[in-house]
């Protein structure tokens, strides 16, 4: 059994940390969201609170969940009213998000609202919303900054991506245009940074909603749609406004409609990753020979032609041993090295996590 000889890792000279982030652009059409798989991919509870979009039959062994949509009410707002649908359902919605990513103020008689722009001193409330929350598939650790929209179309019930005559209705784009990778435009908050919403690129007038990027969380306000005659359709009262339908329908009907105008969503996601970072050093007097059995024949090393020759081996393989001794990770080399006494080597191991 070959003597195995060890070189000590110096932790404040030998080790290091580093973290590297990995984006992926994560498209989403309307046509995954509202048509393409006649709704087969969109799954309903029989609670009725929100309903989850999967990017293929959700029945199949293929489909992946994608996002979730459900929709609330403050409890300050104005349509809050007892006289309202699913009420208490649509306001603990509301407040479930709010105290989850702004914060508990420790009232349930005192939650914080949502707001249109960074501030959070409850001025620009935003009372009536949607919530598209995105799987950990899609946002992986969060939604990288500057990089989300939402595009939104405002056509009718029955044909919301057309205005009669073949035309496309009008559509509105909410991007974070002032979320910039320098973190200017963007607030923190107990779920993480944020992002206000805006509908030009400017990143100008009055928010529409707002993004949670760690989370991975858009709030979209009811306002939006503010004008939509028919941005909701009763079965028994028929076409109904943004309004009408946060207060006479379900949260199914509510969500639903909302749903039928999405037409794009866009975001880059973010994977972050931590590596430690260990320069493994092989200096000229050791590790010339090597371990394997087969280096030596009849006592003599194969590799020397002349009994004076300094010994030579080839390192493929780094080992990290704890202080017992203990063989804890393998490191392989894309391709043997040459070591002898008259040179170093200093391999870089790479642990990431």
């Amino acid at each position: 059994m070959p003597v195995k000889s060890f070189q000590p890792i110096n932790p404040g000279a030998d080790v290091t940390t580093t973290r590297t982030y990995l984006h992926e652009v994560v498209p989403v059409t309307g046509s995954i969201v509202s048509g393409t798989y006649s709704d087969n991919n969109i799954k309903n509870y029989t609670h009725g609170m929100f309903q989850s979009v999967y990017d293929y039959p959700y029945l199949s062994s293929s489909a992946n969940h994608i996002f979730d949509l459900t929709m609330g009410i403050a409890g300050t707002s104005a349509i809050s009213g007892a006289a309202n649908i699913q009420g208490s359902k649509k306001i603990n919605i509301y407040n479930q998000f709010a105290q989850t990513l702004l914060g508990f103020t420790g009232s349930v008689n005192d939650i914080r609202a949502f707001e249109s722009d960074l501030v959070l001193d409850q001025t620009g409330s935003m009372k009536e919303v949607f919530f598209v929350n995105f799987s950990r598939l899609l946002t992986k650790d969060e939604v990288k900054k500057n990089t989300f929209s939402i595009t939104i179309v405002t056509g009718a019930y029955s044909t919301p991506f057309h205005n009669g005559a073949g035309h496309s209705a009008a559509s509105l784009t909410l991007q974070d245009a002032n979320a910039r990778i320098n973190g200017d435009g963007v607030n923190n908050a107990d779920g993480g940074d944020y992002g206000v919403l805006f509908s030009n690129s400017a990143g100008t007038g009055d928010g529409l909603g707002v993004v949670f990027y760690q989370a991975g969380i858009a709030v979209i306000t009811a306002s939006a749609f503010q004008g939509i005659t028919d941005f909701a359709k009763h079965p028994t009262y028929g076409n109904q406004t943004t309004t009408q339908a946060f207060t006479g329908s379900s949260m199914t009907g509510s969500i639903e409609a909302f749903r039928r105008r999405v037409q794009n969503i866009s975001l880059n996601n973010t994977t972050e990753i931590n590596s430690t970072i260990l320069f493994c050093r092989a200096p000229s007097n050791k590790f010339n020979y090597s371990s394997n059995p087969t280096y030596v024949t009849g006592s003599k090393i194969r590799v020397k032609n002349v009994a004076s020759d300094n010994p030579v081996a080839y390192v493929t393989t780094v080992g990290l041993y704890n202080s017992s001794n203990e063989l804890l990770a393998v490191a392989k080399l894309s391709e043997p090295l040459k070591k002898s006494v008259d040179n170093e080597l200093t391999i870089r191991v790479r642990l990431d996590f």
